[in-house]
């Protein structure tokens, strides 16, 4: 049976223990977006043993490039819908190693290393739904601050105060189990099965 749960930041080992696959979370507190460029930033800060902007000790990095404007001296976020999840690949695995983060949020999945990473050090991935990225900005209460401006706006680290951001569904939780890798070895299962069925039908037709 599926569960909810509310999730508080900084989150704990324990909280994450709690969590399958198919679950729903919402997140209150701070949530930090980064994309590409800031997640190979981070990583060349990690390797020189440098310390990045912000703790991400518990924390949440939230895969989007929001859209905001700056109304005076503050900036306010439109929209912030997730972007695709498996160009982080690379860079995911050694962040959450190294910074203790405890859940990602994206889109589309994410791979292996990844799934690793989080069973050995007690993450999780969740997935926002696509196309809704108004309905994100509606959940964030404001903007605490910006990080790595130069790298372009979208491709900054936005730092967020949101409250019930969500909801989002777990495809990845710290017991190994993916939801993309069970359903494409599952579609793989039922091709090699069609692909036999049609051989059989072939060969029975080229028998008459």
């Amino acid at each position: 049976m599926m569960a909810i749960h509310y999730l508080k930041t900084p989150i704990s080992d324990l909280d994450i223990e709690k969590i399958r696959v198919g679950d729903t979370i919402y997140i209150s507190g701070i949530i930090v977006t980064a994309r590409d460029a800031a997640h190979k930033r981070m990583v060349e800060v990690l390797r020189k043993g440098e310390k990045l902007p912000i703790d991400l000790k518990g924390g949440v990095i939230y895969h989007a490039g929001p859209v905001v404007i700056k109304e005076g001296d503050v900036w306010k976020v439109l929209s912030a819908g997730p972007t695709t999840s498996l160009r982080m690949e690379e860079f995911e695995a050694e962040i959450i190693e190294k910074t203790g983060v405890k859940v990602i949020i994206g889109k589309g999945g994410m791979g292996r290393k990844t799934t690793e990473a989080m069973s050995k050090y007690k993450a999780i991935y969740a997935v926002f739904p696509g196309g809704a990225g108004v309905l994100a900005a509606k959940a964030i209460k404001r903007i605490v601050d910006v990080y790595w401006l130069d790298l372009g706006i979208p491709e900054a680290l936005w730092v967020l105060e949101v409250e019930n951001f969500g909801p989002m569904t777990v495809a990845i939780d710290c017991y190994g189990n993916n939801l993309y890798e069970k359903l494409m070895l599952e579609v793989n299962q039922r091709k090699e099965q069609l692909v036999k069925d049609l051989t059989n039908v072939i060969n029975e037709i080229l028998k008459h």
